[in-house]
């Protein structure tokens, strides 16, 4: 069965200057219900982190390097406890950038994240999938952040790997990528451009 929350709860993509250049920024944010400071714990902490997202190692402090296993490593560029981080995400020889903010909302706390890349660096890419090929990473990013704040759970990677492969998963990235269609026509991009980007993403996460 689908989860009524496929991972982020609001997406954005916007346009903006980041460091003097041309910038895509893919926004996401959930109202999670714990506080804050166990949400930043979570998000955070190294022994916590692969319980719902990936292995990570490294100085997890501000200055200190960071490598998430088989993705993305880079350098902590903010950390104000429990409010603010921003990294660098330093993949397959590209840099883009990571920032996450925790507020306080209601009985629960909000995570808002945004991952900012420089236009020229990706613009084939972006071009052929759009908002969607992070957009989806990061839903199921926060999809387990969910299960694991809220319903105590802990996947170990096997398990990740898994469910990744199951039907449940397949329909959750398709709906994904869907959503980060709509959020991208919002943003006045043309709707058979976006769904097409959208097919395309979701292709490659789930395998056709």
């Amino acid at each position: 069965m689908l989860h009524e929350v496929i991972g982020a709860e609001f997406r954005a993509c916007v346009e903006r200057e980041y460091e003097g250049k041309p910038a895509h920024v893919v926004i996401a944010h959930r109202v999670y219900t714990t506080d804050i400071e166990d949400l930043w714990d979570a998000v955070t902490n190294a022994e916590r982190i692969p319980r719902w997202f990936l292995p990570i190692e490294g100085q997890l402090q501000l200055g200190g390097r960071y490598q998430l296993k088989g993705n993305a490593g880079g350098t902590i560029k903010r950390c104000d406890k429990p409010t603010a981080f921003d990294v660098t995400w330093e993949f397959n020889g590209g840099m883009s950038w990571v920032t996450v903010r925790l507020a306080p909302e209601g009985k629960g706390t909000r995570l808002t994240l945004e991952h900012i890349v420089h236009a020229a660096d990706v613009e084939q890419f972006w071009s052929q999938f759009g908002p969607g090929a992070t957009g989806v990473g990061w839903d199921l990013g926060f999809y387990g952040l969910g299960l694991h704040v809220e319903n105590g759970q802990t996947l170990a990677p096997e398990a990740n790997a898994a469910w990744a492969a199951s039907d449940e998963a397949k329909t959750f990235m398709r709906a994904s990528a869907q959503a980060w269609a709509d959020a991208h026509v919002a943003a006045g991009e043309a709707p058979e451009v976006a769904r097409g980007m959208a097919d395309r993403t979701a292709a490659f996460y789930t395998g056709g």
